[in-house]
């Protein structure tokens, strides 16, 4: 298995490999976009010669770190059962709407607060309703001959690198309000995201795509020790290659974007809390940790930290709705 990593030793960042129990480093100035550049063929021989050097660190040794720095965050909602408890929490109408059903839906996040398995997440400022959402996120790499614009599926598959685990983390209180505007999530989501604990490359899953190019993996997720919901992957809406294939319409995906599942079948709070009718389980609290397993990639943990304490929002003025500009004297 071929995982592709970033991390702190001996006071530098390093990237490259993970093998077993050792860390096998790049040569200096190569990094993991370095990888994406080349491509998945490319880095699959390069991750032989690396790894047959010998020259390691031990995994206990070193502080993962997010595994890439993304060009971009494309987040969908490919999960039904996600969809629908989550409307119900943030909305309060049960059901989900037919246009979910028409084509996939994601917003874009932030890839500068991106951060890797291990960090402290601090409540945003404001926030009382902290949430995290268990996702998985294909990573993509460079195909040859392809500038990465309206895909098919079967063009957008191979562009795949690989796959690593995502924490869409939320603040649902933020959301609920910033919702009502009609624009998409702000404040509630682009505090922070976890992706980790590596990226396991698009190749050892080949054998696992069902017919229709789903993969059945497992998907869980513990608060302190204690399971709070599991889904398979295989339960989307719609498999990553078409997901994909549906960011490049119009549009372009290049090396070192990410784009997220969505969140599994019970993976939030929120979720939750739309089909129990009450906050149950609570909200995330200062100390609480918060662990996700996928099958084949591996797992992320974090600690939820302090709040921030801050003004937050400050209220729009009124406006006059004269549409007439007022009378303008120069003195002259």
């Amino acid at each position: 298995m071929v995982k592709i990593a970033r991390w702190n030793y001996d006071g530098g960042t390093q990237s490259g490999f993970v093998d077993g129990g050792s860390c096998y480093a790049l040569p200096t100035g190569q990094g993991v976009q370095t990888l994406l550049d080349a491509g998945l063929e490319e880095t699959l021989g390069l991750a032989r010669q690396t790894i047959g050097s010998g020259l390691a660190v031990p995994l206990a040794d070193v502080q993962l770190l997010a595994p890439l720095l993304p060009a971009t965050i494309r987040d969908f909602v490919a999960f039904e059962e996600h969809v629908e408890g989550v409307r119900k929490s943030i909305d309060g109408v049960a059901g989900v709407v037919p246009e979910w059903y028409e084509a996939p839906t994601f917003y874009f996040t932030n890839p500068h607060t991106v951060t890797g398995t291990g960090k402290v997440i601090g409540i945003p400022a404001g926030c009382e309703d902290l949430d995290f959402e268990t996702e998985v996120a294909a990573v993509v790499g460079r195909v040859p001959g392809s500038d990465g614009r309206n895909l098919t599926a079967a063009e957008a598959h191979r562009h795949i690198f690989g796959y690593t685990v995502l924490n869409d983390w939320s603040a649902r209180d933020l959301q609920r309000r910033e919702m009502k505007v009609s624009l998409g999530p702000c404040k509630g989501k682009d505090f922070a995201s976890t992706l980790g604990p590596w990226i396991v490359t698009a190749d050892e899953f080949e054998d696992l795509h069902d017919a229709e190019g789903f993969l059945p993996v497992s998907m869980a997720v513990e608060v302190n020790g204690e399971t709070i919901g599991q889904d398979l992957l295989s339960n989307m809406g719609w498999p990553f290659a078409e997901l994909v294939a549906y960011a490049s319409q119009d549009s372009v995906v290049r090396p070192g974007d990410v784009l997220g599942s969505g969140t599994c079948g019970s993976g939030c709070l929120a979720e939750l809390w739309g089909r129990n009718g009450s906050k149950t389980p609570l909200p995330l609290k200062t100390g609480d940790v918060v662990r996700m397993t996928v099958g084949g990639i591996g797992s992320i943990e974090n600690t939820v930290g302090e709040r921030r304490e801050a003004v937050t929002r400050v209220p729009a003025r009124p406006r006059p709705r004269s549409r007439v500009a007022a009378a303008v004297t120069s003195g002259v």
